[in-house]
């Protein structure tokens, strides 16, 4: 066994999770990453890892280990990265996580697009609307909505997005139009993801908790009990502008409406940006406004 070896299964033992995950991984037998893992820690004297029938975890050696091995690696996938861009055409495997609704709507065909102009690329689109942990789970780019978290990843803001509070007709033959923030406490605003909802008030952003007996976590279901006159509903203007030039809705409050949310491009800061994620970006960066104004 060479040292690299035993790093190399090693970390990927920690990222994926299981020993058996890890073997698929690296093309091997449970056994052989076991047995390489088994002797690094023998080379280095110490254990790395705590071992259950149930689950695998860092001792605290292993984790100040892993943190240093991981670098090495992605040192490594860099140095092949930056050969890759001696080459006219990018190429390779490219995976993206985006959120569901949004995702299947604009960004896949715009992806999709990219693929047939980069035919020698693999695209792999994964939608979830759980914020994927990049490095980790393999991830060159992941398309995020709202207002993004403070990390260690570099963003892109692709387009802006603004949030509007919505009410059917019907909705406003029974209750009186909100034309206060205080006022929303006497209305029925359906919840999504969120219990508040985000708003700008003297140039500051502004949370206000709401309630109803409405929940869900699903932009469409809520745009559709918004519409059915369930209640007030908030949500981006690619779920409501359709419905509100047609009439099944109509915005309120719009001088507090928040419009600081965007729809941003995320990719890992310390990784050297790839041929394949510059040109993806600017792809959508360029044509994303565009797709979502003529929907």
């Amino acid at each position: 066994m060479t040292r690299w070896e035993g790093i190399e299964a090693f970390v990927a033992v920690v990222r994926l999770g299981t020993f058996s995950r890890a073997a698929q991984s690296l093309k091997v037998s449970n056994s052989h990453v076991s047995r390489l893992v088994g002797q690094l820690e023998q080379t280095l004297g110490m254990p790395l890892l705590y071992r259950t029938t149930r689950q695998i975890r860092l001792t605290d050696s292993g984790a100040i280990y892993y943190e240093h091995c991981r670098s090495l690696l992605d040192g490594f996938k860099e140095a092949e990265a930056a050969l890759n861009e001696l080459q006219s055409q990018p190429q390779g495997r490219l995976a993206i996580s985006c959120a569901t609704t949004f995702g299947e709507r604009y960004i896949a065909p715009l992806v999709n697009d990219f693929h047939c102009r980069y035919p020698q690329l693999d695209v792999r689109l994964h939608f979830t609307n759980r914020a994927v942990e990049l490095i980790d789970e393999g991830f060159d780019v992941a398309i995020r909505m709202g207002v993004l978290k403070d990390s260690s990843l570099l963003a892109r803001r692709l387009c802006q997005r603004r949030e509007y509070v919505v009410g059917a007709p019907d909705y406003f033959q029974r209750r009186p139009t909100p034309h206060s923030l205080s006022e929303l406490s006497h209305h029925n605003c359906l919840v999504g993801s969120r219990d508040s909802w985000l708003f700008r008030v003297d140039g500051r952003q502004r949370e206000i908790r709401v309630s109803g007996n409405w929940r869900g976590n699903s932009g469409p279901a809520l745009l559709d009990a918004a519409c059915k006159g369930i209640g007030l509903a908030q949500l981006p203007d690619y779920y409501v502008e359709a419905a509100i030039r047609q009439g099944q809705l109509i915005p309120v409050l719009d001088r507090y409406q928040f419009t600081d949310t965007g729809v941003w491009a995320v990719y890992p800061r310390h990784r050297q940006l790839s041929s394949k994620i510059r040109l993806l970006v600017d792809f959508l960066a360029e044509r994303l406004p565009d797709a979502i104004a003529a929907d």
